[in-house]
């Protein structure tokens, strides 16, 4: 048992190198695991036109099994190239998949590549694959990073075809926005290429290799902004028309002709939407735009970013329905059954309706059914009479069944609590997710709080003995039950609701006064107290989970998520 991540290893591979402003000759495309061949530092240098001889750096001679820090356990290596290894890995800690890059101490590029993770990991940003690590130990560096089982690099999505408007408006929107951010931090990617882009299922594009892809290969530049700006171009530009903004194939996209230079996209591929041909040409010419709108060059991720915003927003095509298939009735069910067809273009006689009830026993009918209704009204309107004079009888003095015993028997009155603030309760490991801990009580059942994907359960101890969210109510106040709406169907969930001191992650539940529990399998849970219990922290605490199939934020596995929390006293 223990947490399953949400991530992708930053592997490099050799399907093609065509340098943007930084031309970084001995630089490879970084690649999913899965979808890439091994290579050998040779085969490598082969590709790239790196020497191979004795004074080039060679990779740590590890195999797998190794284990690092007593930790990271090595799995599968899938790229062995200019003296580094990057390698599939399990955090054994936390039981989740990861990547490791390697290489030696005494490596050229060791320190910068050091530096470069230690940065990275500082952003935080989710729109980027985050750094978990960077060490040096026992002669060897090694930073590691996530891994996105679940996601799909835009090499791939490419060799499909080019992307609709829309997606690839979503592109160059959330990789310019996550540039800009990066950028405003110090920090460049430099390597910014279709296999360091990853699309989750969810639609979220994510960058893998911020600023460490570049110090592994070596590669820097003095424009780093106009870089990475000129990279998303490229990007957008292959996008929309599934070449290469370049004479050279590269990333399984073949290049333009030689010799036409530059053209716009709208001119290689029919139907491309003008106005992002328009913003990749914005991005990929430094010294203009296009002829036909004079439309200043973005040289920054900020600029193309608010170039972007300039646009009309693409909304996503409309959904095609296609018309059920107009029912056919049956001759049996017409009413047919066993007459003859008629002929084509025959005049159909139309049938007579029956004649009204004229005839003594239909006039009989009628006046039996006229009696039947007249009763009928005279019974209910002395019923209505009756029952209103019993209950004025009802009403006079010394006729109340009032008493006190009656009071004491009536449930009291219950109210909702407001909550005033919450945050996540990480007693043991690490966070599950901070962020999500509002949308628990925003009063949206759409947002949620979610735990990782585990690989045992439901129930999650010994490796964590639960999750859970501590919640402020504003001041103390009795707390007689809460009701969770949770995510994810089946067997099973088991909440346990706690009085805390306070909002502080140091005390285990065991030293709480315990409020409730309740085991579910539904997607709603309702936890009621025997007596209420005054406190102004209450901790919802998860400590088994069901098992659920893969999403778009973590893959299968025993998990849960919290869509609202409410409390009454």
């Amino acid at each position: 048992m223990a947490e399953r991540s949400t991530a992708a290893v930053d592997v490099a591979d050799n399907s093609g190198d065509e340098p943007l402003t930084a031309k970084a000759d001995e630089a490879t495309a970084d690649g999913v695991a899965q979808t890439r061949e091994r290579e050998t530092a040779e085969e490598g240098a082969a590709e790239t036109g790196e020497p191979t001889g004795p004074g080039a750096a060679s990779p740590p001679e590890l195999h797998s099994g190794h284990k690092l820090a007593r930790r990271y356990r090595l799995e599968e290596c899938v790229t062995r190239l200019d003296g580094f290894s990057s390698w599939r890995a399990v955090d054994e800690k936390l039981r989740r998949a990861v990547g490791v890059h390697l290489l030696p101490a005494d490596h050229p590029r060791a320190r910068s590549v050091l530096a470069a993770a230690r940065s990275s990991a500082l952003l935080g940003d989710p729109r980027f694959v985050h750094v978990l690590d960077a060490v040096e130990e026992n002669d060897l560096v090694y930073v590691v990073h996530e891994w996105l089982p679940d996601a799909t690099e835009l090499t791939a999505l490419l060799a499909a075809g080019p992307l609709e408007a829309h997606d690839a408006y979503q592109l160059v929107s959330q990789v310019a926005q996550a540039m800009a951010a990066a950028h405003r931090e110090g920090l460049a990617h430099l390597r910014l290429t279709p296999s360091a882009v990853l699309r989750t299922s969810s639609g979220q594009y994510r960058i893998r290799g911020l600023a460490v892809n570049a110090a592994l290969r070596g590669i820097s530049s003095d424009t780093p902004q106009r870089t990475d700006t000129e990279a998303v171009g490229a990007l957008l530009y292959a996008s929309l028309t599934q070449r290469w903004p370049y004479e050279d194939d590269a990333y399984g996209l073949s290049g333009l002709p030689k010799g036409v230079g530059l053209i716009a996209p709208d001119q290689v591929r029919a139907g491309v939407h003008r106005g992002l041909s328009e913003l990749a040409m914005r991005a990929l010419v430094n010294e203009g735009a296009t002829a036909s709108r004079q439309e200043p060059p973005c040289t920054t991720p900020e600029e193309l970013v608010k170039a972007i915003g300039e646009m009309p927003r693409i909304r996503p095509p409309e959904p095609a329905f296609t018309a059920p298939p107009e029912y056919q009735r049956t001759t049996y069910q017409q009413g047919t059954y066993g007459r003859t067809a008629p002929r084509p273009g025959a005049t159909q006689p139309v049938p007579t309706p029956p004649p009204p009830l004229q005839s003594r026993t239909g006039k009989a009918l009628k006046w039996a059914v006229s009696a039947l209704l007249i009763a009928a009204l005279g019974l209910g309107s002395w019923q209505l009479a009756d029952a209103l004079m019993d209950r004025g009888n009802s009403d006079e003095p010394g006729s109340s069944d009032t008493s006190d015993e009656g009071d004491k028997n009536k449930p009291k009155p219950t109210h909702p609590i407001k909550i005033a603030n919450a945050q996540e309760y990480v007693l043991e490991g690490e966070a599950q997710d901070l962020q999500g801990v509002p949308n628990t009580y925003d009063g949206d059942d759409s947002t949620y709080w979610r735990t990782n994907s585990f690989i045992g359960g439901p129930k999650l101890a010994p490796y964590k003995p639960g999750v859970g969210i501590v919640y402020d109510l504003g001041k103390e106040q009795d707390v007689s039950a809460a009701s969770l709406g949770l995510r994810y169907l089946g067997d099973h969930t088991t909440v346990e609701l706690y009085a805390a001191d306070s909002m502080s992650s140091s005390t285990p539940p065991s030293s709480m006064k315990k409020i409730g529990t309740a085991t579910t399998t539904g997607q709603s849970a309702k936890i009621k107290a025997k007596r209420p219990v005054s406190t102004r922290y209450v901790l919802v605490w998860l400590t088994d989970v069901p098992r659920s199939p893969r999403d778009e934020y973590s893959s299968a596995g025993y998990k849960q998520a919290i869509t609202d929390v409410k409390f009454t006293g």
